[in-house]
Protein backbone atom coordinates (compact mmCIF):
# COMPACT_ATOMS: atom_id res chain seq x y z
CA UNK A 1 0.00 0.00 0.00
CA UNK A 2 1.17 3.46 -0.59
CA UNK A 3 1.26 6.60 0.98
CA UNK A 4 -1.87 7.88 -1.57
CA UNK A 5 -4.20 4.84 0.10
CA UNK A 6 -7.58 6.29 0.40
CA UNK A 7 -7.15 9.31 -1.14
CA UNK A 8 -8.80 10.46 -4.29
CA UNK A 9 -6.92 12.45 -7.20
CA UNK A 10 -8.29 13.69 -10.39
CA UNK A 11 -6.60 13.74 -13.28
CA UNK A 12 -7.94 15.27 -16.32
CA UNK A 13 -7.11 14.14 -19.74
CA UNK A 14 -6.27 10.71 -18.34
CA UNK A 15 -7.71 8.35 -21.27
CA UNK A 16 -5.13 5.55 -22.41
CA UNK A 17 -3.05 6.38 -25.29
CA UNK A 18 0.10 4.53 -26.95
CA UNK A 19 2.89 5.28 -28.75
CA UNK A 20 3.58 3.07 -31.75
CA UNK A 21 5.92 1.30 -30.36
CA UNK A 22 3.17 0.37 -27.87
CA UNK A 23 4.36 2.46 -24.65
CA UNK A 24 2.36 4.65 -22.35
CA UNK A 25 1.85 7.49 -24.55
CA UNK A 26 -0.55 10.01 -22.85
CA UNK A 27 0.96 12.26 -19.53
CA UNK A 28 -2.33 11.61 -17.81
CA UNK A 29 -2.58 8.34 -17.98
CA UNK A 30 1.13 8.07 -17.08
CA UNK A 31 0.07 10.23 -13.92
CA UNK A 32 -2.93 8.06 -13.28
CA UNK A 33 -0.79 4.88 -13.22
CA UNK A 34 1.71 6.72 -10.70
CA UNK A 35 -1.04 7.02 -8.64
CA UNK A 36 -2.48 4.07 -8.73
CA UNK A 37 0.70 2.49 -8.02
CA UNK A 38 0.62 4.40 -5.02
CA UNK A 39 -2.96 3.35 -3.97
CA UNK A 40 -5.03 6.40 -4.61
CA UNK A 41 -8.48 6.19 -6.36
CA UNK A 42 -8.82 7.93 -9.45
CA UNK A 43 -11.53 10.36 -11.10
CA UNK A 44 -10.34 10.56 -15.01
CA UNK A 45 -11.72 12.55 -17.54
CA UNK A 46 -11.18 12.77 -20.96
CA UNK A 47 -13.22 13.71 -24.49
CA UNK A 48 -12.82 10.33 -25.64
CA UNK A 49 -14.91 7.70 -23.59
CA UNK A 50 -12.78 4.61 -24.86
CA UNK A 51 -9.80 6.09 -23.63
CA UNK A 52 -11.00 6.50 -20.83
CA UNK A 53 -12.59 3.17 -20.31
CA UNK A 54 -9.26 1.32 -21.45
CA UNK A 55 -8.05 3.80 -19.14
CA UNK A 56 -10.02 2.31 -16.22
CA UNK A 57 -10.05 -1.29 -17.21
CA UNK A 58 -6.44 -1.38 -17.15
CA UNK A 59 -5.73 0.79 -13.81
CA UNK A 60 -8.28 -1.76 -12.00
CA UNK A 61 -7.15 -4.78 -13.19
CA UNK A 62 -3.21 -4.30 -12.68
CA UNK A 63 -3.47 -1.75 -9.45
CA UNK A 64 -6.94 -2.54 -7.39
CA UNK A 65 -7.88 0.56 -6.78
CA UNK A 66 -11.14 2.15 -7.95
CA UNK A 67 -11.35 4.03 -10.87
CA UNK A 68 -14.12 6.50 -12.00
CA UNK A 69 -14.43 7.66 -15.47
CA UNK A 70 -16.60 10.80 -16.55
CA UNK A 71 -16.37 12.01 -20.19
CA UNK A 72 -16.07 16.05 -20.17
CA UNK A 73 -15.06 18.29 -22.85
CA UNK A 74 -14.63 21.70 -21.82
CA UNK A 75 -15.15 23.85 -24.80
CA UNK A 76 -16.53 27.11 -26.47
CA UNK A 77 -20.32 27.19 -26.41
CA UNK A 78 -20.87 24.64 -23.88
CA UNK A 79 -22.19 24.84 -19.92
CA UNK A 80 -18.73 24.35 -19.09
CA UNK A 81 -19.35 25.49 -15.01
CA UNK A 82 -22.35 22.15 -15.06
CA UNK A 83 -19.90 20.08 -17.47
CA UNK A 84 -16.88 20.27 -14.21
CA UNK A 85 -19.58 20.71 -11.53
CA UNK A 86 -20.52 17.19 -12.75
CA UNK A 87 -17.26 15.76 -12.54
CA UNK A 88 -16.74 16.90 -9.30
CA UNK A 89 -20.29 15.50 -7.68
CA UNK A 90 -20.06 12.35 -8.88
CA UNK A 91 -16.30 11.88 -7.66
CA UNK A 92 -17.78 13.28 -4.13
CA UNK A 93 -20.74 10.74 -4.43
CA UNK A 94 -18.29 7.74 -5.49
CA UNK A 95 -15.75 8.99 -3.02
CA UNK A 96 -16.22 10.76 -0.88
CA UNK A 97 -13.18 13.45 -0.86
CA UNK A 98 -10.68 15.29 -3.35
CA UNK A 99 -7.29 15.58 -2.07
CA UNK A 100 -5.54 15.99 -5.76
CA UNK A 101 -6.74 18.23 -8.28
CA UNK A 102 -4.44 17.40 -11.91
CA UNK A 103 -5.27 20.06 -14.83
CA UNK A 104 -3.44 18.60 -17.49
CA UNK A 105 -5.99 18.10 -20.23
CA UNK A 106 -5.34 20.27 -23.54
CA UNK A 107 -6.21 20.57 -26.76
CA UNK A 108 -4.95 22.83 -29.63
CA UNK A 109 -4.27 23.47 -33.45
CA UNK A 110 -0.11 23.28 -32.87
CA UNK A 111 1.73 23.90 -36.13
CA UNK A 112 -0.47 26.80 -37.27
CA UNK A 113 0.99 30.28 -37.67
CA UNK A 114 -0.36 32.98 -35.59
CA UNK A 115 -1.08 34.92 -38.94
CA UNK A 116 -2.93 31.95 -40.02
CA UNK A 117 -4.89 30.91 -35.98
CA UNK A 118 -8.88 30.89 -36.81
CA UNK A 119 -10.70 32.08 -33.57
CA UNK A 120 -12.24 28.61 -33.31
CA UNK A 121 -8.57 27.39 -32.98
CA UNK A 122 -7.39 30.04 -30.41
CA UNK A 123 -10.76 28.75 -28.58
CA UNK A 124 -10.26 25.52 -28.52
CA UNK A 125 -6.27 26.17 -26.52
CA UNK A 126 -8.21 28.83 -24.24
CA UNK A 127 -10.93 26.51 -23.24
CA UNK A 128 -9.74 23.08 -23.21
CA UNK A 129 -6.64 24.40 -21.15
CA UNK A 130 -7.01 27.93 -19.43
CA UNK A 131 -10.60 27.80 -18.78
CA UNK A 132 -10.57 23.91 -17.74
CA UNK A 133 -7.77 24.71 -15.38
CA UNK A 134 -9.99 27.85 -13.69
CA UNK A 135 -13.31 25.72 -13.92
CA UNK A 136 -11.94 22.64 -12.54
CA UNK A 137 -10.26 24.80 -9.54
CA UNK A 138 -13.05 27.08 -8.04
CA UNK A 139 -15.14 23.93 -8.29
CA UNK A 140 -12.68 21.51 -6.27
CA UNK A 141 -11.69 24.09 -4.00
CA UNK A 142 -13.83 23.96 -0.79
CA UNK A 143 -13.12 20.08 -0.91
CA UNK A 144 -9.29 20.61 -1.19
CA UNK A 145 -9.40 22.90 1.41
CA UNK A 146 -11.25 20.45 3.59
CA UNK A 147 -8.48 17.88 2.88
CA UNK A 148 -5.81 20.54 3.14
CA UNK A 149 -5.07 19.05 -0.49
CA UNK A 150 -2.73 19.58 -3.62
CA UNK A 151 -3.38 21.33 -7.04
CA UNK A 152 -1.39 20.26 -10.16
CA UNK A 153 -1.54 22.48 -12.99
CA UNK A 154 0.63 21.96 -16.46
CA UNK A 155 2.34 24.66 -18.70
CA UNK A 156 4.76 24.05 -21.04
CA UNK A 157 8.45 25.19 -22.87
CA UNK A 158 5.61 26.90 -25.87
CA UNK A 159 4.41 29.35 -23.55
CA UNK A 160 8.17 29.79 -21.70
CA UNK A 161 9.66 30.34 -25.44
CA UNK A 162 7.61 31.65 -27.67
CA UNK A 163 7.45 28.12 -29.26
CA UNK A 164 6.84 28.33 -33.86
CA UNK A 165 3.46 27.75 -34.74
CA UNK A 166 1.93 27.41 -30.96
CA UNK A 167 0.53 31.22 -30.24
CA UNK A 168 -2.64 29.62 -28.69
CA UNK A 169 -0.92 26.63 -27.09
CA UNK A 170 1.33 29.48 -25.89
CA UNK A 171 -0.89 31.74 -24.76
CA UNK A 172 -3.29 29.29 -22.91
CA UNK A 173 -0.42 27.52 -20.83
CA UNK A 174 0.80 30.74 -19.65
CA UNK A 175 -2.49 31.83 -18.45
CA UNK A 176 -2.52 28.63 -16.76
CA UNK A 177 0.75 29.25 -15.66
CA UNK A 178 -0.35 32.81 -14.06
CA UNK A 179 -3.79 31.26 -12.23
CA UNK A 180 -1.31 28.76 -10.91
CA UNK A 181 0.90 32.10 -8.75
CA UNK A 182 -2.58 33.55 -8.10
CA UNK A 183 -3.49 30.06 -6.34
CA UNK A 184 -0.52 29.50 -4.30
CA UNK A 185 -0.65 33.16 -3.13
CA UNK A 186 -4.23 32.79 -2.15
CA UNK A 187 -4.76 28.90 -1.13
CA UNK A 188 -2.08 29.10 1.05
CA UNK A 189 -3.79 29.67 4.19
CA UNK A 190 -5.71 27.14 3.65
CA UNK A 191 -2.57 24.89 3.45
CA UNK A 192 -3.64 24.14 -0.56
CA UNK A 193 -0.50 22.99 -2.31
CA UNK A 194 -0.35 24.53 -5.61
CA UNK A 195 2.47 23.96 -8.14
CA UNK A 196 2.85 24.09 -12.13
CA UNK A 197 4.69 21.53 -14.14
CA UNK A 198 6.47 22.00 -17.59
CA UNK A 199 6.91 18.90 -18.93
CA UNK A 200 8.77 17.70 -22.08
CA UNK A 201 7.59 14.03 -22.48
CA UNK A 202 7.84 11.71 -25.53
CA UNK A 203 3.81 11.19 -25.89
CA UNK A 204 1.24 9.93 -28.58
CA UNK A 205 0.50 13.91 -29.13
CA UNK A 206 3.75 14.83 -29.80
CA UNK A 207 4.68 11.94 -32.00
CA UNK A 208 1.67 12.83 -33.91
CA UNK A 209 3.14 16.32 -34.45
CA UNK A 210 6.13 15.28 -35.42
CA UNK A 211 4.71 13.80 -38.43
CA UNK A 212 1.83 16.48 -39.48
CA UNK A 213 4.01 19.40 -38.60
CA UNK A 214 7.43 18.03 -39.27
CA UNK A 215 9.36 21.76 -39.82
CA UNK A 216 7.32 23.02 -36.75
CA UNK A 217 8.80 19.75 -34.69
CA UNK A 218 12.11 20.51 -35.60
CA UNK A 219 11.92 24.05 -34.27
CA UNK A 220 10.07 23.91 -31.24
CA UNK A 221 11.45 20.29 -29.90
CA UNK A 222 15.12 19.91 -28.93
CA UNK A 223 16.55 16.66 -27.29
CA UNK A 224 16.89 17.65 -23.31
CA UNK A 225 20.78 17.90 -22.36
CA UNK A 226 20.03 14.27 -20.82
CA UNK A 227 19.81 12.35 -23.96
CA UNK A 228 16.41 11.48 -23.63
CA UNK A 229 12.54 12.57 -23.06
CA UNK A 230 11.01 12.27 -20.09
CA UNK A 231 8.91 9.21 -19.62
CA UNK A 232 5.07 9.85 -18.60
CA UNK A 233 5.09 7.68 -15.53
CA UNK A 234 8.21 7.41 -14.43
CA UNK A 235 9.19 10.80 -14.34
CA UNK A 236 6.28 12.85 -14.57
CA UNK A 237 4.14 11.15 -13.30
CA UNK A 238 6.31 10.32 -9.75
CA UNK A 239 6.69 14.81 -9.93
CA UNK A 240 3.23 14.56 -9.35
CA UNK A 241 3.30 11.33 -6.75
CA UNK A 242 5.45 13.80 -4.96
CA UNK A 243 3.83 16.86 -4.75
CA UNK A 244 0.89 15.77 -3.71
CA UNK A 245 3.20 15.06 -0.93
CA UNK A 246 2.68 16.78 2.94
CA UNK A 247 6.25 16.80 2.69
CA UNK A 248 6.49 19.32 -0.44
CA UNK A 249 3.87 22.02 1.31
CA UNK A 250 6.34 24.52 1.07
CA UNK A 251 7.33 24.28 -2.27
CA UNK A 252 3.19 25.99 -3.33
CA UNK A 253 3.68 28.22 -5.97
CA UNK A 254 6.43 26.63 -7.93
CA UNK A 255 7.51 26.09 -11.53
CA UNK A 256 8.50 23.08 -12.02
CA UNK A 257 10.37 21.98 -15.51
CA UNK A 258 11.04 19.01 -16.98
CA UNK A 259 13.48 18.01 -19.66
CA UNK A 260 14.45 14.85 -19.77
CA UNK A 261 14.09 13.70 -16.00
CA UNK A 262 15.93 16.71 -14.93
CA UNK A 263 13.79 18.45 -12.74
CA UNK A 264 14.49 22.45 -11.93
CA UNK A 265 12.36 25.39 -10.27
CA UNK A 266 13.64 28.31 -11.67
Amino acid sequence: MGFLTGKTAIITGGGRSVLSDGRCGSIGYGIATAYAKEGANLVITGRNVQKLEDAKEELERLYGVKVLAVQADVSAGADNEAVVANVVKQAMDTFGRIDVLINNAQASASGVTLADHTTAQFDLALYSGLYATFYYMKACYPHLKETQGSVINFASGAGLFGNFGQCAYAAAKEGVRGLTRVAATEWGKDNINVNIICPLAWTAQLENFEKAYPEAFKQNVKMPPAGHYGDAEKEIGRVCVQLASPDFKYMSGETITLEGGMGQRP
